[in-house]
């Protein structure tokens, strides 16, 4: 024989092949016997950590913003004053407002008042009272000389003090109705206390 390369068998020679060693102690015995069992065992508890894993690291959802602020949310416009029962007596003057609610949770009035000492302020209906979003509700507003002497005789700017409530807060507002309510107060306010002298 010359070359190089592996020894070969040669002819009517059997290669046998050796069992592999057998596991020695009582776990390795113990696994040899159930070893399919341990592996399908084995496999389903990484599937199950790993999908636990991605479950737990899934991106999360932003959570919705908050709803806006009861002021953000709703519109107060002067409309007109009310004539005839009950409207403007001779110390009073009633009108009407609308409050509309654009966005966001119900808002509830829970107070209504003006600002100067000589008037008084009711209205119907009287507060509290919610609206709902996405809609509007008329509200009639009387006011009420009580002293003529505090009352303002030419109000340039006049305003009503609104207390609004609604999911996220309870905010007090002053809402200018313009110069239309200007005006009809001013002329009111004139037949009221015309012939009080200060």
């Amino acid at each position: 024989m010359s070359g190089v390369g592996p020894v070969e068998p040669g002819e009517d020679t059997l290669v046998r092949e050796v069992p592999p060693p057998r596991p020695r102690g009582r776990l390795a015995l113990r696994y040899e016997r159930h070893r399919r069992t341990v592996l399908a065992s084995a496999t389903v508890l990484v599937a199950l950590a790993g999908g636990g894993y991605l479950y737990a690291s899934r991106p999360q959802p932003r959570p919705a913003p908050p709803p806006p602020y009861p002021s953000q949310a709703i519109d107060l416009v002067y409309v007109a004053p009310v004539t005839g029962p009950p409207g403007a007596t001779a110390d009073g003057f009633s009108f009407t407002v609308l409050l509309s609610v654009r966005s966001g949770p119900p808002v509830t009035v829970t107070r209504l008042t003006q600002p100067y000492d000589g008037l008084s302020a009711t209205s119907s209906p009287a507060a509290p009272f919610q609206t709902k979003s996405h809609s509007a509700r008329k509200i009639i507003v009387t006011l009420r000389v009580t002293e003529c002497e505090k009352a303002p005789r030419n109000p340039g700017l006049p305003f009503l003090d609104v207390t609004l409530r609604n999911a996220r807060a309870i905010e007090a507002h002053s809402f200018i109705l313009g110069t239309r309510y200007a005006r009809d107060l001013s002329r009111t306010l004139a037949v009221a206390c015309g012939n009080v002298s200060r």
